[in-house]
């Protein structure tokens, strides 16, 4: 079976204490096939050339500050995917170089993971955004797509908003923002009418910017997972939409 591609809005490591948000991942993961090998891609690793994170021993990678300690002490001990790492680059075109580190798994990837699967027994493999472009990165999403065929859960995982220095209010259920409710209803519009174009080029017709993205790290993921998809001027499934702390969760998955 083809696995479909995934577009999560990851959150910070106390999303998990969530419980509305942890039920939405956990429903979602139910409903998705049993995938054999997970390749994330994150907002908090961006690098060129493409890099592939560790394929040995999957360690975390702590890259936030100010939480409590037991944040720092969570574990994911999944398996690594040496196969998948050589298959991705088996996959990229003459002249452009794959580089390999043992950098594990940052917040971005391991968040989401601890609750879709618990058990940490598939495994999985980060890679780097090697571009915030998003045309560079849905063309890299296509070369990336035949993955899927060996059942690859291919995973782009960003924030739907992420204005964080606009906040004010940071309690986990403070009203959001004019400009993430704002920003939150186009792409959840835009995604609807499969505009892969408007989409990207969101930084000049999205209502909201630049508070909605100062920076679009957040958002460029979303782009891997559309190329991914091989359809992606064709509407996906949005089953998670909310807010946290003002900032939009939107999340969706391609068939």
């Amino acid at each position: 079976m083809r696995m479909p591609t995934l577009f999560l809005s990851h959150g910070a490591p106390p999303l998990v204490d969530d419980p509305t948000w942890v039920a939405q991942l956990r429903d979602l993961a139910a409903i998705l096939p049993r995938p054999k090998a997970i390749l994330m891609a994150s907002a908090h690793w961006e690098s060129a050339p493409l890099m592939l994170g560790a394929t040995e021993t999957v360690p975390l990678v702590y890259d936030f500050g100010g939480f409590p300690q037991h944040y720092y002490e969570v574990q994911y001990r999944a398996p690594g995917a040496p196969v998948l790492a050589d298959q991705v680059a088996a996959l990229m075109p003459d002249g452009e170089p794959v580089a390999r580190t043992r950098r594990g798994l940052d917040h971005g990837a391991y968040v989401p993971l601890t609750v879709m699967y618990p058990e940490a027994d598939i495994p999985v493999l980060q890679m780097s955004l090697p571009t915030l472009e998003p045309d560079r990165l849905l063309d890299l999403g296509a070369r990336l797509a035949p993955l899927r065929d060996e059942g690859v859960l291919i995973v782009g995982s960003g924030f739907t908003t992420h204005g964080l220095p606009f906040l004010r209010d940071w309690r986990p259920d403070a009203a959001a923002p004019g400009w993430s409710r704002e920003f939150d209803a186009w792409a959840a519009e835009t995604l609807a009418r499969g505009a892969v174009d408007e989409l990207a080029d969101f930084r000049a017709l999205a209502p909201g910017m630049p508070y909605a993205h100062p920076t679009i790290e957040h958002f460029a993921p979303m782009f891997l997972t559309l190329g991914a998809s091989g359809t992606p001027d064709k509407a996906p499934d949005q089953p998670i939409d909310g807010f946290w702390m003002g900032l939009a969760k939107r999340s969706f998955v391609t068939a």
